[in-house]
């Protein structure tokens, strides 16, 4: 992302494999008029962005598909101005958009973000069950931070007319790579504890649950002035857990479940199935080797289940996706494994195996 809006005149944009930079430059570059090629890497252009470019098409833009329909890479040619955008002295109100409530919640903060540029802002009325709320939430604060009036309306999220402006903010750590370092606790010896700095209590990250998820898998949180103290305690018998709002954490907490034979009823995993890979069979193929599994019970219902759990010296395939990398790596605290294509990680966590090493791993890159 950093690279791409550093080069305000490049003709073709290569967002690689990150989805984010995919969608949130489709709809940064179409609201400024931008003429550009922006693409992807092979898995990237079998991702679906039709919802978000049919959306922004509606507002103004001028979007092609230069390959497979519905998908990139997109030919950006400007935004040109579509009836009833232009206000007149009675008419202020937002334009209305009718978006799945679905879909990538990425689909909706993209439009939401250019929303105040619009002539008279955007309404967005969200149909269907909505998925990643928190990340939604995020989005509007953020944009309220910097100047942005939005407001949640339940089923519709309005973003008014006007412009962003400078202000300082300090980032907060990810949420989502400190599930990793939750995986690791779980699995490492009785009475292990960590410490991570940069995490808040009151955090707008969807994937702050992992720490009620993982206080069921045996990892204690005790909230410190700068971060979070992380103690291994013992885990449930087994919980029912819907990952609607937080998918991301299905994969790290598949394995750790498996790792320690505590069934696991997980829910919420529709939108897996289009992310970096199908997560769902990615899962279901690489607990296969270690003797657990992930077992569709009824449609929409994925169990968790473990024969006979060993980590031996298997090979784990990444599928392109930093989230196998990051989610199996943990399962070394029980046994040496190999990780296909480690680079993967830059994605998300570029330092994750340098930082495993200051753990105390043994990492052997060949």
């Amino acid at each position: 992302m950093q690279r791409l809006l550093a080069d305000p005149t490049a003709e073709v944009l290569d967002a690689e494999d990150a989805g984010t930079v995919m969608r949130f430059l489709t709809a940064y570059l179409a609201v400024t008029d931008r003429h550009a090629l922006l693409t992807g890497t092979a898995r990237m252009r079998e991702r679906p962005i039709g919802v978000l470019v049919e959306a922004l098409c509606q507002l103004g833009a001028d979007i092609a598909y230069e390959e497979a329909e519905g998908y990139p890479p997109l030919r950006l040619r400007g935004w040109h101005q579509v009836e009833g955008q232009e206000p007149q002295a009675d008419e202020t109100e937002p334009i209305e958009l009718k978006v799945r409530g679905d879909i990538s919640s990425q689909y909706i903060s993209a439009l939401l973000m250019v929303g105040p540029m619009l002539p008279t802002g955007l309404r967005l009325w969200l149909t269907g069950k909505v998925g990643s709320r928190p990340y939604i939430r995020m989005t509007m604060a953020l944009m309220q931070h910097f100047g942005g009036q939005c407001r949640d309306l339940g089923t519709a999220l309005e973003a008014r007319a006007g412009r962003y402006q400078p202000a300082d903010y300090t980032i907060e750590s990810d949420w989502s790579a400190a599930s990793y370092w939750y995986a690791m606790v779980a699995l490492a010896p009785a009475g292990s504890h960590l410490t991570l700095p940069g995490l808040r209590r009151y955090s707008w990250q969807g994937d702050q649950a992992i720490v009620d998820i993982m206080a069921q898998l045996g990892v204690a949180t005790e909230f410190l002035s700068d971060g979070v103290r992380l103690m291994q305690t013992p885990p449930s018998a087994g919980f029912t857990q819907d990952f609607t709002d937080c998918p991301d954490l299905a994969q790290t907490v598949a394995v750790v479940a498996a790792a320690l034979n505590v069934p696991v009823l997980m829910t919420g995993l529709e939108s897996l199935r289009i992310k970096e890979t199908d997560r769902i069979f990615a899962l279901q193929t690489e607990l296969a080797n270690f003797g657990a599994f992930l077992t569709e019970e009824t449609e929409g219902y994925f169990r968790v289940s473990t024969e006979q759990f060993r980590v031996n010296g298997q090979t784990v395939a990444t599928y392109h996706d930093h989230r196998m990398a990051m989610a199996f790596a943990p399962l070394a605290l029980r046994g040496p494994l190999t990780i296909e294509t480690p680079q993967v990680v830059r994605k998300s966590y570029p330092q994750f195996w340098s930082e495993l090493e200051k753990a105390a791993f043994v990492t052997d890159f060949r």
